[in-house]
């Protein structure tokens, strides 16, 4: 019969190999779902910022204000304005970041994506 002593050395020696083992899954999990992650973000973040540049350029609003335009599950992006360029800039920390442009006679337009 093992002592408490003892059963309490295996717990201990047990744990980090319990830590590994959730860092690789959470860092497999994470592999597999990056491309979807990173897709949504690059869209959600390009829909966030034309919409917010309308909303601040065309319709004349705080970016206070146009921050309630967000769509549900789009709690993560941000959204920053240049003033002196008429742009505003979304992103998603670590992923994805776009900015839209006012262009007189076209409106808000999205700045190229770099690959």
């Amino acid at each position: 019969m093992a002592t408490p002593k003892s059963r309490m050395t295996q717990k201990r020696r047990a744990w980090p190999w319990i830590a590994l083992a959730a860092l690789v899954l959470l860092a497999l999990g994470w592999w597999y779902v990056r491309d979807s992650f990173s897709g949504n973000a690059e869209a959600g973040t390009a829909y966030a910022a034309r919409v917010a540049c309308s909303c601040r350029q065309v319709a004349g609003r705080s970016l206070e204000d146009c921050e309630k335009d967000k769509l549900d599950g789009m709690e993560m992006i941000s959204l920053s304005e240049d003033e002196e360029a008429r742009s505003v800039t979304a992103s998603v920390p670590l992923m994805a970041s776009a900015t839209a442009r006012y262009k007189e006679g076209y409106g808000c337009v999205l700045d190229p994506w770099e690959d």
